[in-house]
């Protein structure tokens, strides 16, 4: 910071911290995409391949053998010593994971003899159960692949989607994850549908199970899980609503009048399955609703040219990473790692040194903005998308805010790069859908508008996952809205007009209201997207400071004493990943990353407060030690999560974050 007073080591170390910046710039240059964007891995879940894998077979699409021995490699790879997998690559073993990396091995070819396929039974069959503990999205693709009954299973009911919209409970009132993967889980319910048993399917179902199949009591295995694969217990209350959906579902296959119910509740459902693989150009939302998507698709009608690009909109999902290929946990990170670069080259002062790169960016930038709304959306119970900028480009059509926040951001910088800049009209909409997103509570959640209540989350089936229901406020989303409505309105001035300013400023008072009720006692934010404490506290000072809190504001003041707690002897940051599930700090057992280090760094140069000048000097020191030679740095532990448990690998996290805090640092 300017302010800040600068000591002479400083000024010793400056040409050192330009080498640095100047490197990761080159680095991050080598490798731009030639649409202007950054191409990365995006993994780490290992609920994923498995699916891809599923699909393939149920739908009887090959998988090439190239591909399958990369699958394999992958899968064989992140296997824990214990034989068993983790619901991601850096977890204990899970039944849910374990049982379908299980099957995806046989499917893929390994034979059950192989050490991996033999090691991972091992663990599978000596567990109380077997694969009857698997979460329930496991025992789900097990019910596909006739490898375990529909009886098994709680009822996922296609009805639910006929129900009016008032309903409270109403299946459009979930969050858009949720709801996307259960629309096609609740066709397939509906369907009772299932491969075509095979010899392999019946060797590999005496495989997984540690009993007869013909003596298993399929009611008692619903309420079956592995206590690894609980982190959600099922409330009373949707135990409840089970037993009643249970005797809903038994009526309706009893009695014939009522299968028309079944057969319109069906069709509908099938209609928003199609339409959200059309309005998304056949990517989807997500890599789990693609492949449920795909086999109902082919359930359905498995010969048209719609069915075909279902199926064939998987493969948008591969990616040949650092530790081998796989299936990412989105289409691809994209527009999110291409804004944050923008915006460190920004901070760094070096948009001259790197002009080309700078105008490939910005020329990515404005061809992924989502320009209009979804056909029909209030239809298919989707919220506005014009104005917004998604998570990895413009074809998968699901705006984000904080992605909105930072493709403004990332295009009013460069703008003056560009030969042909973005309208401002363009811009003036995605402003419009930011101040339109923010919630009473003067929050931002995610993808959209919160529908349904929290108590939602009473109905939660998953076990694996939490707050899955519905939509939440968020730290993170809210602080970098904050910040872009503030970059705009600094921008565009009056030129945004009266009406769009003084909703900006009611959007500002109402935003710092919530990011300071969301401060915790110790100081700290808690993040929900990255690991955890470090992320969202950054977030908090940046959301903070867009608002004009000065550096002797008591909030900053304790974000600052809450991460100098938390700095090590070496001058970094190291949290791990079990902060999240614990929600309470947990130091990294590897010690100080590289990725921690920089969100700490960013947080405290922004707050601006003297005393953490020398703290700020020691973690840059261990930034620039933790270079390496071509200008990256080396790959850590993991850093992003969703839903509290599940971890998930941004590959330039690393990259982009370091440069950002050095180019602040040197300021």
């Amino acid at each position: 910071m300017n302010d800040l007073e600068r000591p002479a080591v400083r000024k010793r170390k400056a040409t050192q911290k330009t080498d640095a910046i100047s490197k990761g710039f080159r680095y991050l240059e080598s490798i731009q995409e030639k649409d202007g964007g950054w191409h990365g891995d995006y993994g780490g879940p290992l609920f994923l391949v498995p699916g891809y894998v599923f699909a393939h077979y149920a739908t009887g699409t090959e998988i090439s053998p190239k591909v399958a021995k990369g699958l394999i490699r992958y899968i064989e790879s992140v296997q824990n010593e214990d034989g068993g997998f983790g619901l991601h690559i850096e977890a204990k073993s899970y039944m849910f994971t374990s049982a379908i990396n299980y099957v995806a091995l046989r499917l893929l070819g390994v034979a059950k003899t192989a050490p991996s396929a033999k090691r991972a039974r091992e663990w599978i069959r000596k567990q109380p159960g077997a694969v009857l503990g698997a979460a329930s999205w496991g025992k789900f693709w097990l019910c596909v692949l006739g490898l375990y009954e529909y009886e098994g299973i709680n009822p996922v009911l296609p009805e639910l989607w006929l129900a009016p919209t008032w309903l409270p409970v109403h299946p459009s009132l979930m969050w858009c994850h949720a709801r996307v993967v259960y629309l096609p889980m609740s066709y397939l319910y509906g369907r009772r549908w299932r491969v075509e048993e095979t010899p392999l399917l019946a060797e590999i179902r005496d495989e997984i199970h540690d009993r007869p199949y013909a003596t298993i009591d399929w009611q008692r295995a619903r309420g079956t899980v592995h206590p690894n694969d609980l982190y959600t217990p099922h409330s009373p209350v949707l135990r409840a609503a089970n037993k009643v959906l249970g005797l809903v579902e038994q009526g309706i296959q009893r009695i014939p009048r009522l299968q028309k119910l079944r057969d319109k509740a069906l069709a509908l459902v099938l209609d928003h399955i199609r339409h959200e693989e059309t309005s998304t150009r056949f990517v989807a939302l997500g890599p789990v609703n693609k492949c449920l998507d795909a086999i109902a698709c082919f359930a359905a009608a498995p010969g048209t040219e719609h069915t075909q690009r279902a199926i064939a909109g998987m493969n948008e999902y591969l990616f040949d990473g650092e530790d081998g290929l796989k299936m990412q946990g989105y289409h691809s990170s994209e527009l999110w790692d291409t804004a944050f670069t923008l915006q460190a080259l920004a901070a760094s002062g070096r948009g001259d040194e790197f002009l080309a790169m700078a105008k490939k960016a910005y020329a990515f930038i404005d061809r992924t903005q989502i320009k209009e709304d979804v056909d029909e959306r209030e239809k298919y119970f989707r919220d506005p998308t014009k104005g917004g900028w998604g998570f990895s480009n413009e074809v998968n059509g699901w705006p984000v805010f904080d992605c909105t926040s930072d493709g403004v951001k990332a295009a009013l910088a460069f703008e003056h790069v560009a030969a042909k800049p973005m309208a401002k009209e363009r811009l003036f909409d995605s402003i419009d859908f930011m101040l339109w997103g923010q919630e009473p509570s003067g929050a931002w959640c995610s993808y959209e508008k919160r529908r349904g209540h929290p108590l939602l989350e009473l109905l939660n089936p998953s076990e694996v996952f939490g707050r899955i229901m519905v939509e939440y406020p968020y730290v993170e989303l809210s602080a970098s809205t904050m910040a872009g409505l503030v970059k705009a309105r600094d921008h565009y001035g009056d030129a945004l007009g009266t009406e769009r300013l003084a909703k900006i400023a009611t959007a500002l008072s109402n935003g710092e209201r919530y990011v300071r009720a969301a401060q915790r006692i110790d100081g700290s934010w808690e993040g929900s997207w990255g690991v955890c404490f470090t992320y969202g506290t950054w977030f908090g000072v940046m959301g903070l400071r867009a608002c004009g809190a000065s550096p002797d504001d008591p909030a900053l003041q304790q974000a600052v004493e809450f991460l100098l707690r938390k700095q090590n002897k070496d001058g970094g940051w190291g949290e791990s990943y079990l902060s999240c599930e614990t929600r309470d700090y947990v130091q990294h057992p590897d010690g100080s990353q590289v990725v921690m280090t920089a969100w700490a760094l960013l947080a405290l140069i922004q707050a601006g407060r003297p005393e953490a000048q020398s703290a700020i000097e020691r973690g840059v020191a261990l930034l620039e030690e933790r270079q390496l030679a071509n200008g990256d740095w080396p790959k850590e532990g993991i850093a992003g999560v969703f839903n509290r448990t599940c971890m998930i690998h941004y590959r330039f996290y690393r990259n982009y974050f370091p440069l950002w805090a050095l180019a602040l640092a040197k300021s």
